[in-house]
This record gives C-alpha cells, sequence and structure tokens, in this order.
C-alpha cells in the first residue's frame, strides 16, 4: 500500500466509514433549522431542531423545555432535538424568544 491510501473495505468487518463520518452534522452558520420527517415512524410526524450550538447537557435541557411547552414527548439524537409536534410554528416562537436566529426548512 502506499501513504495516500486507505482502506475502505475489510472482509472482515465489510465497509469501513472514516470517523469524521460520525460526529453530527450541523450547519455551523449560526442558524437553526426546523424540518419535519415522517419517515420510518410509522406516518407519525415529528420536528428535527437542528444546528443548536449547544453541548449536549445544553440540549437536553432545552428539549426538554420545548417538550414541556408543547405538551409532547421526544428525545435527542445526535445532537438533533426531536420533538414530537408537527407544530413547528410554535417551536419556532419558543425558540426565537431564546435568542436563536430559526429557519423553518423544508415543506
Amino acid at each position: 500500500m502506499s501513504k495516500n491510501s486507505r482502506l475502505v473495505y475489510s472482509t472482515e468487518t465489510g465497509r469501513i466509514k472514516p470517523k469524521a463520518d460520525t460526529a453530527p452534522k450541523n450547519s455551523g452558520d449560526g442558524i437553526v433549522r426546523i424540518t419535519r420527517e415522517t419517515k420510518g415512524r410509522k406516518g407519525k410526524g415529528v420536528s428535527l431542531v437542528a444546528g443548536v450550538d449547544l453541548d449536549e447537557k445544553g440540549l437536553k435541557d432545552l428539549a426538554k423545555e420545548l417538550k414541556q411547552k408543547c405538551g409532547v414527548g421526544g428525545c435527542v439524537k445526535n445532537g438533533i432535538i426531536e420533538v414530537q409536534t408537527d407544530n413547528r410554528n410554535k417551536l419556532k416562537e419558543l425558540l426565537d424568544k431564546k435568542g436563536f436566529t430559526v429557519k423553518i426548512a423544508g415543506g
């Protein structure tokens, strides 16, 4: 092997992903984006809040507050807050009051 090559597949473990792909993908532009997703949830819609620049504890505290104000459940996965509601406008208002720059993304 040459110095510039990297291992992409092993017969023992299969495809090998680079470590950079495992980090959560935040856009880093300072804008919080709220999207709606139903894929893999049996048609139930959830709102995903991505791009919040907080540590893990801060994300959990923010998620708890959003869930309480909306009266729904949710969780934090890979740096993205999932809230079990379709009411993205209410989430936008709550985040605006906290001082975030918020955009509603998607249809």
